[in-house]
C-alpha cells in the first residue's frame, strides 16, 4: 500500500521505475493497490514479457480488469505472452460483461467433496502447494473432479468440527449465490446484505465457476473517494 502511494504521487515515468525496480510478485501486489488506469499505463510502457510476468501474478480478476483498460492491441499481445495456465484463468473471465457477477468474479477459491472428512479436508488443505488468498469459505462439491455445488463451510467451522465426521454432514446445504450474468451491483448488494465475505457464482448447470469477494463488491457500491480506504481483505 506504502509502495503504491508514493508510486501514485510522482510523475508517470517515476511511476513506472519504481514498479519495475520491485520482484514480480512485490510488484503485482502493488499494481493492485493502484487504479485500474495507472496500471494499464505502467504495464503498457514496460518490457512486455515483464509485464506478461507480473500480469500472471495478479489475481484473475485484477488481470482482467486492467487488460480492459489497455488498447486491445496491447492487451492482446500481453495476453499471449502469458502462461498457459494464468492465461486460461484469464480467459475464462474475459468472457463475461464487465458489468455481471461473472465480470466481478475471481476463479482462485477451494473445493472439495462432501465424501471427504474434516480431517482429510484439512490435510489437502496443508498439502496445497498455492492456496487461493481467500479462503476464509470452503466451498463442498457433489464428488471428486466435480463443480456440482453442495454447500460450504467456514475455516473456522472446519477447524472446530469433529475430524471424522464428512463436510456433507458439517457444511451448510443452503446458502445465497449469483449466477454469471446478474448484474454486478445487485450482486454486490446481496453481500452487503448478508454480511458475507465471498458469494459463489453458479451457473445454470449448478456448477460454481467463481466467487465475489467483498472488497471487489464494496468498490461497487462505496464513492470513489471512499474505496482508496478499504483493506483488500484477500489480496
Amino acid at each position: 500500500v506504502e509502495i503504491a502511494q508514493l508510486a501514485e504521487s510522482l510523475s508517470p515515468i517515476h511511476r513506472a521505475e519504481i514498479v519495475e525496480s520491485l520482484d514480480d510478485e512485490i510488484a503485482a501486489d502493488t499494481l493492485e493497490e493502484m487504479s485500474t488506469e495507472n496500471q494499464a499505463r505502467i504495464l503498457e510502457d514496460m518490457d512486455e514479457e515483464r509485464a506478461a510476468d507480473i500480469l500472471e501474478e495478479m489475481s484473475p480478476d485484477d488481470a482482467v480488469d486492467v487488460l480492459g483498460e489497455m488498447d486491445d492491441e496491447k492487451a492482446q499481445e500481453l495476453f499471449n505472452l502469458m502462461e498457459d495456465e494464468e492465461k486460461a484463468d484469464v480467459a475464462e473471465l474475459l468472457a463475461f460483461e464487465h458489468d455481471t457477477a461473472g465480470g466481478l468474479m475471481t476463479t482462485e477459491f477451494v473445493v472439495f467433496p462432501k465424501n471427504l472428512t474434516v480431517a482429510q479436508a484439512i490435510a489437502r488443505l496443508r498439502e496445497m502447494a498455492e492456496t487461493p488468498a481467500m479462503i476464509y469459505y470452503l466451498y463442498v462439491v457433489q464428488e471428486e473432479n466435480s463443480w456440482k455445488l453442495a454447500g460450504s463451510i467456514t475455516l473456522r467451522s472446519l477447524i472446530l468440527a469433529d475430524p471424522t465426521y464428512s463436510l456433507a454432514q458439517v457444511m451448510r446445504d443452503k446458502f445465497q449465490f449469483a449466477h454469471p450474468n446478474d448484474d454486478a451491483k445487485a450482486t454486490a448488494q446481496t453481500i452487503a446484505e448478508y454480511n458475507l465475505l465471498a458469494l459463489p457464482v453458479v451457473d445454470d448447470d449448478g456448477d460454481i465457476a467463481g466467487i465475489v469477494t467483498v472488497d471487489d463488491a464494496m468498490e461497487i457500491l462505496l464513492p470513489k473517494n471512499l474505496q482508496r480506504s478499504l483493506p483488500r481483505l484477500f489480496g
